[in-house]
């Protein structure tokens, strides 16, 4: 088996998991992208990172990309001999954006297409499985590889699966991005093993209606994206997150914590409208807010030298 020549180049966009009610099922792919190269060489392991996470990520063995490829060269049983790996990062980190999605669907990716032939030997599918593998769940890294609107998950056989939806045009997002990062791990243990059975219920409601509301009925987003699962106990970890959902949302916007937060999400319509602009004025002092679009692209190649 051998490796192409020269380098390969991928672009991953940023994701939203949960959506509200959609707690690990349901993902976003938004049009803010990483870009990134690799390419075999006669030896040694080269990492270059701009962008965020420069300067703060390591850049051997245990950069999130390195180990992504890594195991997608065990799985196709070959080795490089050396790599260069060049990370252009516009996804914040720990910002509940997806950024470690996007490197290992990156890593995946990346690893499969040099290998001459790599495509054959490992479907989309199977980048699914691995990707997800690595990451444990699949809600970000399925519309990180897919783009759009995902509804994924694990069956009780371990085997991940991802099911395309479909998202109004009229349909786009605004993110809140505070300064201060808050780690998955973190925002996760603070969930309760249990919640009681009528906040069950009415989640899945509110993730079943949330899917028709994407697909063509967004004047149901703000009933679509209540959650009574995750959101509220993780206030501990993310309090003015909170606070700027709940004004938000008292104001008839739809809007959620993304992911494991701290990053809020409104629902708007459209990139360029008078609704979007006000949207991004309720931006909290020392914060980003940047206007995005659903992408539908998700993983995919970047032409260049």
């Amino acid at each position: 088996m051998t490796f192409v020549d020269g380098a390969v180049r991928v672009s991953v966009p940023a994701t939203s998991a949960n959506l509200g009610p959609g707690f690990d099922a349901l993902g976003l792919a938004l049009d803010l992208r990483d870009e990134l190269a690799a390419e075999v060489t006669t030896h040694g392991l080269q990492v270059d990172v701009s962008g965020h996470g420069a300067g703060e990520v390591p850049l051997g063995e245990d950069h999130l990309v390195v180990r992504a490829m890594r195991a997608t060269f065990a799985r196709l049983a070959v080795t490089p001999p050396g790599l260069r790996l060049t990370c252009v990062n516009a996804i914040p980190h720990a910002r509940g954006l997806g950024s470690s999605s996007a490197a290992i669907v990156a890593g995946v990716w990346l690893a499969r297409e040099l290998v001459a032939g790599g495509r054959l030997l490992l479907d989309d599918a199977g980048l699914l499985d691995l990707a997800a593998g690595l990451e444990g769940h699949a809600d970000n890294v399925a519309p990180a590889l897919l783009g759009g609107f995902v509804i994924a998950g694990q069956d009780a056989d371990g085997a991940y699966y991802a099911v395309p939806g479909s998202v109004d045009p009229r349909v786009s997002v605004v993110v809140f991005v505070p300064a201060t990062p808050v780690s998955t791990e973190a925002a996760r243990g603070l969930l309760p093993a249990e919640v009681p059975h009528d906040d069950a219920a009415v989640n899945a409601g509110r993730a079943a209606l949330l899917v028709a509301a994407l697909a063509g009925r967004p004047e149901h987003l703000l009933r679509a994206t209540e959650d009574r699962l995750h959101q509220q106990y993780r206030r501990a970890a993310m309090p003015d997150s909170l606070a700027l959902v709940e004004a938000l949302r008292a104001d008839g916007v739809p809007a959620v914590v993304s992911g494991a937060g701290p990053t809020v999400l409104a629902f708007a319509d459209g990139v360029g409208t008078t609704t979007t602009a006000r949207l991004r004025e309720r931006c909290p002092r020392g914060w980003e807010a940047h206007a995005l679009a659903v992408s539908e692209r998700g993983a995919a190649p970047v032409e260049g030298p």
